[in-house]
């Protein structure tokens, strides 16, 4: 499943020159994993979009490994940022997702996270639950 979560860049969010500070695109780049991830489980479990879930419910739960970014052209204050999200690779306890982020189509910022699938409350390795997989791949 490719999701699309819709940022509005603030003003706050921007340096000197009305560009979007770097570390700024992570943070984007984290919220809208989260929002996928929240929408996916809320489908399996046939929830309002709105409602707020914890992956704990699923027995799922997941942390950073790496990250590898480009930069393509800064985004500006008022710009809305499309942040698509897709699931690029599974493994047994580690997945990649591509967030590819662009305003008006034109292309800014992409980013491969690998994530490592851990038992909740924990940071022990476990595999990702194939119901999530499936979710996110639909």
């Amino acid at each position: 499943m490719t999701f699309v979560e819709r940022i509005r860049v603030r003003y706050n969010e921007c340096d000197m020159q009305n560009v979007v500070f770097n570390a700024n695109y992570f943070m984007y780049a984290d919220d809208a994993v989260a929002q996928w991830m929240r929408h996916a489980v809320n489908h399996m479990n046939g929830a309002s979009p709105d409602t707020l879930v914890s992956w704990a419910d699923i027995g799922f739960d997941f942390m950073l490994k790496t990250t590898t970014a480009t930069w393509h052209k800064g985004a500006t204050y008022g710009d809305t940022i499309e942040a698509r999200c897709e699931a690029t690779r599974w493994g047994n306890t580690s997945f990649d997702v591509t967030v590819a982020m662009t305003v008006d189509g034109a292309p800014i910022f992409d980013c491969t996270i690998t994530y490592v699938s851990v038992t909740p409350g924990t940071h022990t390795p476990a595999p990702v639950p194939n119901s999530l997989k499936e979710a996110l791949s639909n």
